[in-house]
């Protein structure tokens, strides 16, 4: 008796607290007599320990939730399965307890079971982008390296040219065309010699990519005159959830 006046629990449709809520303070055998078998995907415990069951009459598995906030039943495998619950005395522990939840609600615009909603316009609504990411890679290349004079490049080539241009005109001409070939072939064997000055390397490179991914979506409505905003994780729809008396939003 003690327990159950004391006691308080609210589940909901949705995730994260959100969608039809159904509240219970006190034991409810079955949950289809109430339009809400099977469907809860999220609980509060406001006050009191509770023990919710996936079958009418406390049957079949049954879990122990403390007070806090359960934004998902996925985890333990209660996700719209659970058809009674009742209130349990308070204890240290229970065999067949659930995973803690966390200390409070931490949606505060969850929608409240006796409060009255009204759909009113969205107004307007921003994507907001998380901000660019650098994305670095390492890849491998051929690079030039710095020129260095070749000495057997050079002396090979001097050598070829000389001899070439000692084989053209006669007398002062020949020497001149000697002393011409040994410094032009001394440049050409300078430049093979340079040609296959390349090695292969691991090069670092970087490069901006911007976050496609919304983080949040701003949704601005008005209601009764006065202009609201508020951020969503996913994206709204053309209308939002609002209490009729303060136009606070409710998912």
């Amino acid at each position: 008796m003690a327990a159950q006046a004391s006691a308080q629990i609210t589940f909901y449709e949705g995730d994260g607290l959100r969608g039809r809520a159904f509240t219970a303070n006190s034991q409810v055998r079955d949950f289809s007599r109430n339009g809400f078998n099977d469907r809860a995907s999220s609980v509060v415990v406001d006050r009191g320990q509770w023990e919710v069951c996936e079958d009418a009459n406390f049957r079949g598995q049954c879990m122990v939730l403390r007070r806090g906030s359960y934004e998902t039943l996925a985890g333990m495998g209660m996700n719209n399965r659970i058809s009674s619950v009742r209130p349990v005395p308070v204890r240290d522990s229970y065999d067949n307890e659930a995973p803690p939840p966390l200390a409070q609600p931490s949606y505060e615009w969850r929608r409240r079971p006796s409060e009255r909603i009204v759909d009113v316009p969205v107004s307007s609504v921003h994507a907001v982008l998380g901000t660019p990411e650098q994305r670095c890679w390492v890849e491998r290349q051929q690079v030039n390296e710095p020129s260095r004079p070749s000495a057997g490049g050079v002396i090979a080539g001097a050598l070829i040219g000389g001899i070439l241009g000692h084989q053209v005109g006669g007398g002062t001409g020949r020497d001149v065309a000697t002393a011409g070939g040994a410094i032009a072939g001394a440049a050409i064997g300078n430049n093979v010699a340079n040609q296959n000055n390349t090695s292969t390397r691991d090069v670092r490179r970087c490069e901006s990519v911007g976050n496609q991914q919304p983080q949040y979506w701003d949704v601005a409505y008005n209601y009764r005159g006065v202009q609201h905003r508020v951020q969503l994780s996913t994206p709204p729809g053309s209308t939002i959830a609002v209490n009729s008396k303060t136009g606070e939003p409710r998912m």
